[in-house]
């Protein structure tokens, strides 16, 4: 009976200790080895410039337009106008008397348009609304352009920077 406690116990020790006293079942030793991995991320392209054009409003109103005098050289070499003068000595001489802004804008408009006029109006709030409309659309474009330069940045290998829409690698970095 000793000889077989003797074998259950060397059956038991193999066993329990995974075959690590024979040779082939001896696993490698594992080297840990850090380096950097690069990740290939396509970055996307940087929004378009806006180009918005600025839009003509007009104020018309029936003040009087200042008709001034011309400009005449005086004795000490300065350009003055003088307090009065007759309506041929006047900047604009074919400008009637009480000549307001709506009738200039009128002429203008009709010269412009050859002879038709057409108004187009808006209420004070909504144009307030329209000018409120307008800034909530730049701070959200400003806002969605430094989200992707954000991520553009984060995203960007190490010693390479984002130049408009290419990539310029430093000089001081060696290729990999």
């Amino acid at each position: 009976m000793t000889v077989n406690k003797l074998a259950i116990s060397v059956i038991a020790t193999a066993l329990i200790s995974g075959c690590s006293i024979l040779p082939f079942g001896k696993t490698p030793d594992v080297k840990v080895v850090k380096e950097p991995v690069r990740i290939e991320i396509i970055q996307p392209s940087l929004p378009r410039e806006l180009d918005l054009g600025v839009p003509k409003w007009y104020v018309v109103s029936e003040a009087k337009i200042v008709n001034p005098c011309i400009k005449r050289l005086q004795d000490d070499g300065s350009m003055k106008r003088p307090k009065s003068c007759l309506p041929e000595d006047r900047e604009n001489p074919d400008w009637p008397e009480g000549y307001t802004y709506l009738d200039k804008f009128m002429d203008d408009i009709k010269v412009a348009n050859g002879g038709d006029v057409l108004f187009v109006a808006t209420t004070i709030k909504d144009y307030e609304l329209m000018s409120g409309n307008v800034q909530e659309l730049r701070r959200y474009i400003r806002e969605l352009g430094e989200v992707i330069v954000y991520y553009r940045n984060v995203t960007m290998p190490d010693g390479e920077e984002a130049v408009g829409i290419a990539l310029k690698k430093n000089e001081t970095d060696t290729d990999q």
